[in-house]
């Protein structure tokens, strides 16, 4: 993937500029981590007057840096210049544009991530290892492996919830979800841990 960074700066000179006869640029830009940094060197020869017999030449540092976002991956990025262009603004001053070309970037993936709400609202329950505990009728016991699994449901409370109507939604009981939460004062967008019966 290819990345263009403008860059424009407006250089000042200290003598009158009727025309530039000619321009260059170099560049010293370098990459750490999301950081591009350097300096554009613009130099070259203009004349001072329409009349003017003598080129006088000039040279300016312009200092770059730009902070590219943290999903850009730029460990085999290649620096250069894309394009670059000026014009002569008014007596003195040279308004300069450098498109600079950040090449090979990478970008790096995003893991989706499941919300909460949407296991909830599915129905789907979310399986959690524990110690052995005493059989129950809702854990499924392993005699081979000495292994358990319980169940859960992950509720998040919303308006006009309450502990009895929640309680009453899931058929479990308000010592079933003491065991779990801190139930003595839920509000609004709370998460509360639910015994899959």
């Amino acid at each position: 993937m290819k990345k263009i960074v403008p860059f424009k700066k407006d250089i000042i000179f200290k003598t009158n500029l009727h025309e530039i006869v000619s321009i260059s640029l170099d560049h010293e830009l370098n990459i750490n981590e999301n950081l591009v940094k350097g300096k554009f060197t613009v130099s070259g020869e203009y004349k001072m007057l329409e009349k003017s017999i003598n080129n006088e030449e000039f040279s300016y540092d312009l200092p770059f840096t730009v902070d590219l976002d943290e999903k850009y991956i730029l460990d085999n990025a290649i620096i250069d210049i894309d394009d670059f262009y000026y014009e002569i603004v008014n007596d003195n001053i040279l308004r300069v544009g450098i498109d600079v070309l950040i090449d090979n970037v990478e970008e790096k993936e995003e893991i989706p991530v499941r919300e909460i709400d949407e296991i909830e609202e599915n129905g789907r329950c979310i399986e959690d290892e524990l110690e052995p505990p005493k059989k129950e009728d809702n854990v499924t016991y392993n005699e081979d492996t000495n292994e358990t699994y319980k169940s859960y449901t992950v509720y998040i409370v919303r308006e006009n919830d309450n502990i009895e109507s929640i309680i009453t939604k899931y058929e479990t009981s308000r010592d079933d979800l003491e065991k779990y939460n801190d139930i003595s004062n839920i509000k609004i967008g709370d998460k509360i841990i639910i015994p899959c019966s």
